[in-house]
């Protein structure tokens, strides 16, 4: 199981649960701030462009303050890139494992960068893409596994995620302009020393003729303790000895303890135990707790105290997100909070059985300021189909 990474409730250990409604995701824009502060001073300190990966977070309503902050953003299709395009700007950065022949004159217009995944989406797509005026680059997969959960492995045996190394030999396609990795999954830096090793062979043999290296995501700098004079000492060397720009896409370092997910009780039965339903869903609106999986940490949780099995309020048998100790078992009405929801959880939420989608607020905790952005009706339902 993926353990969570979250350093604890901070700031919203005293937030009144009840001053939103139910379920609710509250990003606190001053954890938002310190973090996107940290990587403006990593991104100059290394001279390197930091963009936020909206895959992990893409509440365009914060994008004033993020782009004060990052470089731009980097997408995953057509409609991120329109996205990153209209509310974010900046550099934007488009890869996907594969692209629709239909799309893609699009996506370039929109991109910077456009990375293919193969050498065939190369010969298919280079003259479209360089028509659009975005670079071209490649997605390789540098065979060296370093993830914890294997089928988050981008590495892994079977992997569909870039072209394996041993496949590209001592070149790329003239027409490349730059190479992508994306190996790491909330990890720190020795992970990404250890995969660049495996990369250099390729590196000394084709970076003369590359404009850029993107190192992707998984690095989560904004953790205490991540070494971050050791990663920009890295940089630093790629750039330097490679001639070449660096970029990274973050996306978990972003909104890294930026969020929580307010929930409540709807009911409490006996069965092997306590087992409380929550509006809260893993199904719904944690998917990651049911695919990682892993136990998201839970505000006020004690040491000790009873066990209760917290559950949504899908049909699904399995839509359980797991057992939690309370110091009272807690009763229809309670609310609770899950901690460090800010990145992925809110943008794989789904209406799946008809469950609400949560609402969405903003809380400065310096000020204590609190904006509702969103509310979900079943308008948001109906409209999914037809």
């Amino acid at each position: 199981m993926m353990p969570t990474q979250s350093r604890g409730a901070g700031r919203f250990a005293d937030f009144d649960l009840a001053r939103v409604p139910s379920p609710c995701f509250v990003v606190d824009e001053v954890a938002l701030a310190h973090n996107l502060a940290i990587l403006k001073t990593l991104g100059t300190a290394a001279d390197a462009d930091i963009l936020l990966a909206l895959k992990a977070f893409s509440m365009w309503s914060l994008a004033p303050i993020i782009t004060e902050h990052l470089s731009g953003s980097c997408a995953s299709g057509l409609w991120e890139a329109q996205l990153a395009r209209r509310r974010f700007g900046g550099h934007v950065s488009t890869y996907a494992p594969a692209f629709k022949p239909e799309e893609i004159a699009e996506i370039a217009a929109l991109s910077d960068h456009v990375i293919v995944n193969t050498p065939h989406q190369i010969d298919r797509f280079a003259d479209q893409i360089r028509a659009g005026n975005a670079e071209l680059g490649l997605r390789v997969n540098p065979m060296h596994s370093e993830g914890q959960i294997t089928k988050y492995d981008p590495c892994a045996p079977g992997s569909r995620l870039g072209t394996p190394l041993d496949q590209l030999g001592d070149s790329v396609p003239d027409t490349v302009s730059g190479l992508h990795i994306h190996t790491l999954c909330e990890q720190d830096f020795p992970p990404l020393a250890r995969t660049i090793d495996a990369l250099r062979p390729l590196l000394d043999k084709v970076a003369p003729r590359l404009n850029w290296l993107n190192l992707g995501g998984g690095h989560l700098v904004t953790r205490d303790d991540y070494q971050r004079d050791e990663l920009v000492a890295l940089l630093g060397d790629l750039a330097q000895s490679y001639g070449v720009r660096i970029y990274m896409e973050l996306g978990t370092a972003v909104a890294f303890d930026a969020g929580i997910l307010v929930g409540e009780v709807l009911d409490v039965m006996t069965n092997d135990g306590a087992v409380a339903v929550l509006d809260v869903s893993a199904t719904c609106h944690m998917p990651d707790v049911l695919e990682a999986p892993y136990r998201p940490a839970l505000r006020g949780e004690p040491a000790d105290g009873h066990q209760v099995r917290l559950a949504g309020p899908s049909c699904l048998a399995g839509d359980v997100i797991g057992t939690y100790g309370f110091r009272d078992v807690p009763r229809a009405g309670d609310r609770l909070a899950f901690l460090d929801q800010a990145h992925y959880s809110m943008v794989k939420t789904t209406t799946f059985n008809g469950v609400a989608l949560p609402s969405l607020a903003v809380w400065n905790s310096d000020t204590d300021e609190l904006r509702m952005v969103r509310r979900f009706d079943y308008s948001d339902f109906e409209g999914r189909l037809s």
